[in-house]
């Protein structure tokens, strides 16, 4: 299983953006809400899945999209099941550290 993941870096913080291979460039929206997953934001480096969660889990920010990270986030406990948002049946969470 593999996703996209790409590093954001500004001044003194990091974020990663971390995608579901298969999610890469599509837009999903549900009423008022839309998520565009752009090769812009996302669209870094193909990893297998565990790569990106070692990744992940040092990371004070982040921002996930796809069934597959989003459930695997959950599993290595970097996240609360609570914490996922989904639209059109699309699980998102972000992750940020004040």
């Amino acid at each position: 299983m593999k996703v996209y993941l790409k590093i954001h870096r500004h001044a003194d913080w990091e974020t990663i953006a971390c995608c579901d291979e298969e999610l890469l460039n599509k837009i999903f929206t549900e009423g008022n809400l839309r998520i565009e997953i752009s090769s812009t934001f996302f669209g870094g480096d193909l990893l297998a899945i565990d790569k990106a969660i070692e990744i992940l889990r040092e990371a004070p920010y982040f921002n996930i999209v796809g069934k597959n990270i989003t459930n695997m986030a959950i599993a290595q406990k970097l996240l609360a099941k609570e914490g996922i948002r989904k639209i059109n049946n699309i699980p998102m969470a972000m992750k940020m550290m004040f």
